[in-house]
């Protein structure tokens, strides 16, 4: 009879009496206490971890984007480029999740719904701040912080420096593609508008890419992190519509066509536009 394997005759680590072990370092009694279902309902777990891992996953975004804008103010293109990739695959690890919640049926929801009072996603600090940083600056959506005074502050702060994507279009001017002083000069607090003279600037990149190289690949990046986050929220309409139907939300919005609505917003809408120009 073969002896069992043991890793220690291999120079693994087994004992950790006052030595620094994986759950420590992940401070998982923490993170694996955090779930306190409010229900007897078996689904009510499985909504609560795919809600929790997703602000786990924005919290990694937040900081990928706030490093991507810094590396792009002071011009250092390729660690920016990584960092927009990889919120790219965040985004893309968010839409995943819509598969597990998909397996919760309309019954199953309803057994606890009634648990989540007015909470509601669209209540999301982290996913506000995603969107602010990137260039969706709706000032209407601080109301439901307003009763956090830090998260006020943080969604404040946001506002008051430029976003990913006026960023973007200063270092795009110091390419030498002409961008419009007004523009450059806006006020980063207020809501992006459509510019058809930012359209055209991109379409003096994306008719010379090679003159234009790194701004043609910042562009690229920008809107392939577009297309995932358009996903992510086309999958969580799909998914509500499965399980509620077109009931209102939790929170008091439309559901549904709350959530339709939202599919209409561009973070970079002349980057978008340009492939019709071109």
């Amino acid at each position: 009879m073969s002896q069992a394997y043991d890793p220690s005759r291999e120079g693994a680590q087994m004992s950790f009496d006052g030595r620094m072990s994986y759950g420590d370092y992940l401070r998982l009694d923490q993170i694996l206490s955090a779930q306190s279902p409010l229900s007897d309902a078996h689904d009510e777990l499985l909504f609560v971890i795919q809600h929790q891992t997703s602000e786990l996953w924005m919290k990694l975004a937040l900081h990928e984007l706030g490093a991507a804008r810094a590396a792009i103010a002071e011009d250092r293109a390729q660690t920016a480029f990584k960092m927009l990739a990889r919120v790219a695959r965040i985004m893309e690890q968010l839409n995943n999740a819509w598969d597990v919640l998909r397996t919760m049926t309309p019954s199953d929801y309803t057994r606890f719904r009634a648990s989540l009072g007015q909470s509601s996603g669209f209540q999301s600090w982290q996913y506000r701040l995603i969107e602010y940083a990137a260039g969706n600056r709706n000032v209407a959506m601080l109301k439901p912080h307003e009763h956090r005074p830090d998260i006020l502050a943080k969604l404040m702060d946001e506002l008051a420096r430029p976003s990913l994507y006026d960023v973007a279009l200063h270092a795009l001017a110091r390419s030498g593609v002409a961008v419009p002083e007004d523009v450059l000069n806006r006020d980063v607090s207020q809501p992006w508008v459509l510019d058809p003279r930012v359209t055209e600037a991109w379409a003096e990149v994306y008719r010379d890419p090679e003159q234009h190289w790194q701004m043609y690949e910042l562009a690229e990046e920008l809107v392939d992190f577009e297309d995932y986050f358009r996903r992510w929220r086309f999958n969580h309409v799909t998914t509500v519509e499965r399980i509620i139907g077109l009931k209102r939300g939790t929170g008091g919005t439309g559901g549904v066509s709350y959530l339709r609505r939202m599919l209409e917003v561009e973070l970079f809408p002349e980057l978008w536009q340009v492939r019709t120009v071109l």
